[in-house]
This record gives C-alpha cells, sequence and structure tokens, in this order.
C-alpha cells in the first residue's frame, strides 16, 4: 500500500511538469534528495489546483515567475547539493551556508550567469573548487569557509568584490603569501546588497517576535549592544540570528540557567588547556573548569568541524534546561560568543559508564550492587524522560559513554542534542536522517528511520546487558561463532546457562538471581519487533520487584548467530548460582 501511495504521489507530481517548467523540476528534485529531518521543505508540494507553484513556497523568492532567490541557510539540511540548481537560470542569490550538505560542490553551478551572491559556509563540503564557477561574471560575493574544500582557488575568484575561503584546505593560485591571509576579502555594498540587508533583516525580526515577546526581545538587545554579545556575519547580505534564537530559548527557561561570559569559561577552563580536557564526543571536545568560587564545571565545546551544528546546540539548551531529575546529567547554562557556542554542565568526578565496565582494572571497582543501582537509575531517568517530565522525550542515543557517573556512582543521562520531543499524543516519528551509535540502535530506526520510545528501550537493553557482560555489544567476537553480544545473550539464555555471560569480575562472588532478572529484562528489551518490547514504566517496575513473574523473551534483533556444529567450551571464569531455585521467577 506505501508503495502504492507513492507511486500515485510521484505520478501527480510527473503530471504537474507536463504545465509547469525546469524551475520546478529542479527544486521537485532538490526536495526529493536532501535529508530534511526538520521538515523545512514540507510546504514545498502542490497547490490547490494541482500544480506546482514554488514562487509561493518559503524561502524561495520569485520575481514575476522566475525564482530569484533561495534562502535555506541554518536549516540543517543534508545530503548533496543537487546538480539540478544549475537549470534556475534566473537565480542570483543562493545561502545554503550553516547546514549539513556533504560531497562536492556541483559543476553546475557554474551556468548560474546571474548568480550575484553565493554561501555554501560551514557545511561539509569536500573536493576542489569547480573551475566553472569562474564564469559567474555577475558574482558579487562567495562564501566557502568552514567546509573541507582543498586544491587551488581559480584565479577569477579571487577577483570577486566579497569572499571568504577561510576554514579550507585551499591554496590561492599565483599568491605567494599563505592563502589565509589573503582568503577574506571585503567591499562596499552595493544596492542590491543593501535591499538583500534590509530584507533578511525584515524576515530575522518576524521570526523573532514569533518566538519571543516583543519586551524580551528589546531588552536583550539592549544588553546585546552594551556587551557586543550579539553576532552578525561579515557578509553584509544576511544578519545571522543564531545568537538571538539562543537568547530567547534562555529567557523561557528556570532562572537558574545561566548565561556564562566566555572569558570566565576561558579562565575557569585554563584556556582550554590539554591538560583540563576530559574527552572528545561527537559535538566536541569536553573540558574540565573551575570558577573562582571553587563551583567545578565540564564544558562541551561546539567543534567547528562537528557533525552536531548549532540545531543541536539549541536543542540541548531547550531540553536539558527544561528537564530536572537526579537521574539526568544538570545543565548549569551556556556560552556563546561569535563561533564559539558552550554547554556547561555540573561536573561530575567519575566520568562515564564506559570508562568502568570496559576496563579490566576499573570494572572491579563496580560490584553487583552498584552495577544494579545504575541500571536501576538509568531506567528511572528515561521513564522520567518518557512519561513524567513536562516534556515527552525521546533520547536516541542512550550509550554507556552518555551515563555519567557522581562522586556515589549514581548514574546520570547526558547529551540531548539528538533528542526529540514528543507530544503528549503522539509515540512514534520518522526521519531520514539516522542518528545515533551503532550497537546501540533498535533495528527499525537504523533501517527505516522509525523512532519511538521502545527505541530508547531497546538501547537501555543493550546497556543494560553490557553493564552485566563487561563487554561492548558493537564489536562482539566470541571466538567468531556470533556477531554480537545480544545473539550470544539469547543463545546461553534459552541454553540455560546465563551465568556464564556474567562479568568475571563478578562472578567470583557467585551469580544471584538478581542477574539473571536483569539479564531477563535486558531481552525483553532489546526484542526485534518494538511492539513486544516493554514500556519503561515495565522495566522500572519489573527491576524493583523480585517476585513478579517475568515473560520469556523473543529473539532479540540482529540476530545472526553462526553456531558451529560442536559447541565450543567457555575460558572465562563462571560463578556458581547461591539461590536455591530459578523455577519461581520465570515460566518457561
Amino acid at each position: 500500500m506505501k508503495s502504492l501511495a507513492f507511486g500515485l504521489l510521484l505520478l501527480g507530481f510527473l503530471q504537474s511538469f507536463v504545465t509547469s517548467d525546469y524551475q520546478v523540476k529542479a527544486l521537485y528534485e532538490m526536495r526529493m534528495q536532501l535529508n530534511d529531518d526538520g521538515g523545512v521543505l514540507n510546504e514545498w508540494k502542490e497547490s490547490n489546483d494541482n500544480r506546482m507553484t514554488p514562487c509561493s513556497w518559503p524561502h524561495v523568492i520569485c520575481q514575476g515567475n522566475r525564482v530569484i532567490e533561495m534562502s535555506l541557510d541554518g536549516n540543517g539540511i543534508g545530503g548533496r547539493i543537487p546538480e539540478e540548481l544549475g537549470n534556475l537560470s534566473s537565480l542570483t542569490t543562493l545561502f545554503l551556508g550553516r547546514n549539513s550538505f556533504s560531497g562536492s560542490i556541483p559543476d553546475s553551478l557554474g551556468r548560474l550567469s546571474k548568480l550575484q551572491n553565493l554561501d555554501l559556509s560551514e557545511n561539509y563540503l569536500t573536493g576542489e573548487i569547480p573551475i566553472s564557477l569562474s564564469n559567474l561574471s555577475s558574482l558579487n560575493d562567495i562564501n566557502l569557509s568552514d567546509n573541507s574544500l582543498s586544491g587551488e582557488i581559480p584565479e577569477q575568484l579571487l577577483q570577486v568584490a566579497q569572499y571568504n575561503y577561510t576554514g579550507n584546505r585551499l591554496n590561492c593560485s599565483r599568491q605567494s603569501t599563505p592563502c589565509e591571509k589573503q582568503a577574506i576579502k571585503k567591499g562596499p555594498n552595493t544596492k542590491s546588497n543593501l535591499w538583500t540587508l534590509a530584507t533578511a533583516s525584515l524576515l530575522g525580526v518576524i521570526f523573532c517576535i514569533i518566538i519571543c515577546s516583543g519586551l524580551i526581545i528589546f531588552r536583550r538587545l539592549g544588553k546585546a549592544l552594551g556587551t557586543g554579545r550579539w553576532r552578525a556575519r561579515d557578509r553584509s547580505k544576511v544578519i545571522v540570528h543564531q545568537d538571538e534564537e539562543l537568547a530567547c530559548v534562555i529567557e523561557g527557561n528556570d532562572s537558574e540557567f545561566k548565561y556564562f561570559d566566555y572569558l570566565q569559561v576561558l579562565e575557569a577552563t585554563n584556556n582550554f588547556s590539554v591538560e583540563n580536557k576530559l574527552g572528545q564526543g561527537g559535538f566536541g571536545p569536553v573540558y574540565k573548569g573551575r570558577f573562582p568560587d571553587g563551583l567545578e564545571i565540564a564544558v562541551k565545546r561546539l567543534a567547528s568541524h562537528s557533525g552536531q551544528g548549532f540545531a543541536e546546540f539549541r536543542n540541548e539548551v531547550h531540553l536539558i534546561a527544561k528537564l530536572q531529575h537526579r537521574n539526568l546529567v544538570r545543565l548549569l547554562g551556556c556560552c556563546f560568543q561569535g563561533e564559539e557556542k558552550m554547554l556547561v554542565y555540573e561536573y561530575l568526578q567519575n566520568k562515564s559508564l564506559d570508562f568502568f565496565i570496559f576496563d579490566k582494572t576499573r570494572k572491579t571497582l563496580l560490584n553487583w550492587d552498584k552495577r544494579l543501582v545504575i541500571i536501576e537509575g538509568i531506567a528511572q531517568g528515561l521513564l522520567y524522560l518518557h512519561k513524567h517530565s513536562r516534556l515527552r522525550v525521546i533520547h536516541r542515543d542512550v550509550k554507556a559513554s552518555n551515563i555519567l557517573l557522581d562522586i556515589e556512582m549514581n548514574p546520570k543521562i547526558s547529551d540531548f542534542g539528538l533528542a526529540k520531543i514528543f507530544s503528549s499524543n503522539d509515540t512514534e516519528g520518522n526521519t531520514k536522517r539516522v542518528v545515533g551509535t551503532y550497537g546501540y540502535m533498535a533495528p527499525e530506526y537504523a533501517s527505516e528511520g522509525l523512532f519511538s520510545m521502545k527505541s530508547d528501550v531497546f538501547s537501555f537493553g543493550v546497556l543494560t546487558l553490557e553493564a552485566i557482560v563487561g563487554q561492548r555489544n558493537s564489536g562482539f567476537h566470541y571466538h567468531g561463532e556470533f556477531l554480537n553480544l545480544l545473539g550470544y545473550a539469547w543463545w546461553l539464555w534459552k541454553d540455560q546457562r546465563w551465568f556464564e555471560l556474567v562479568d568475571t569480575s563478578l562472578a567470583k562472588g557467585g551469580c544471584t538471581l538478581g542477574m539473571m532478572r536483569c539479564i531477563n529484562i535486558a531481552l525483553l528489551c532489546v526484542q526485534e519487533n518494538a511492539i513486544d518490547r516493554p514500556t519503561m514504566s515495565d522495566v522500572v517496575a519489573m527491576l524493583g520487584s523480585d517476585n513478579m513473574t517475568l515473560p520469556e523473551p523473543k529473539h532479540p534483533g540482529y540476530f545472526h548467530v553462526r553456531v558451529a556444529k560442536e559447541v565450543m567450551s567457555m575460558t572465562a571464569e563462571t560463578c556458581t548460582i547461591n539461590d536455591a531455585t530459578m523455577s519461581s521467577t520465570l515460566g518457561r
């Protein structure tokens, strides 16, 4: 049925091409090729008279019936820049900066003979600058900064009135001085530039008014004029409203949430010294810091090359500042100045869970009682996110490295950059941009982009098994017989040899029915079909009761097991069972 519906929809679009022109086809191809997790391009569709009318679409400006401007900067759109854009022959302005575009710059952009302003900055573009861009004789401003471009900058593109090529690995052709010093050139604004500036500024003001009340905006603006905390991009045609958006988010949070001055953070972290570096994540490096009053902090600093950009930064500020639970890491505030964006957290002395359970020496510091407290705390934190918080939140990246431990080894869930907020009536979502960590992703999410609370349940099940076994799910091998920990655990469970799973550092003290119950619960959480998995409410109830009868788990997701003709004996130390019986707990 889905295929039929898609076919009919595609047929409708193709029929519309008969009564439309090359512009419609170019934008339609762009709509179909790009990753638009935020739904920015959802309105790019047919009108009521079954015609595709791009001049009425958001982010597109027309003159007459010709598309002359496209402004999609800062919307988190990913994928390759479509070749079909080169067919928009009337285009004068193309702003695609601050997104997640990858691949090379299409040669076809060199056909846009009327193009005056081109911004592809702060993406993940690679390869050389196409020589075809030298044909853009009308170009007044080009910004390709902060990508991963290489090779030489075509000589003609160094004659443009305004350009910015910094943050790449480019060589300035026929230049004897280093390219980095030659890669920025500013010129006077033309009338066209001023008109574009006025238009972009007006749109930005309207956007901020929608988000915040006029009173808040003007008050923040007054402060900004005095401190220089608001920033306009170097290019004169577009005013970036990232900082204004963050200011609005901060105003809407509790009074305890603070904005930290950049110099404060710089001093606290000793200028982000190597000695203060705690680790590195997808967001960027994390540093330890200490304020003059003795408060210890952990600072996540957004890396310029990070796959998680401003959208994730804003998402985390908006989300975690509104969430308060003893098993969620506490976000104290944030800091942003220019390109610098940082999140300031409470400092947790014992780092993350993976620091302990996957290390042969440190894992001995976590006996079974401590591991059980950690497992139960993670479950309570997820239950709060799914059911009891002011927002229904799906974390989407529950893993050992995102579980931080305080001085008493209590767990706190961290890193909400990929989290999704749901209304009380919604239970699942769909995305073309699958994000997360291999080994923890639910199968329906990894293969189809479907995520729900049951996706977090799956990740929790993987994490629970890892905490008991002391090994990672991803990359797990047992003499080549099993592709992952899940298949191996289920095989031992079905063979009533679950005690062979228990970490050797725990096995010395003997196995308990509590360990067996946790393995049972973990296997229920990682079942292949989402409908079979328990909710976090069920999980918390099962963990909190020794008398509740647990169901028998079905096979887990990613169940690819290669069983040899002869079962190999375990070389690891196993444990004896201290409790008398198992039959009262499980119905087999």
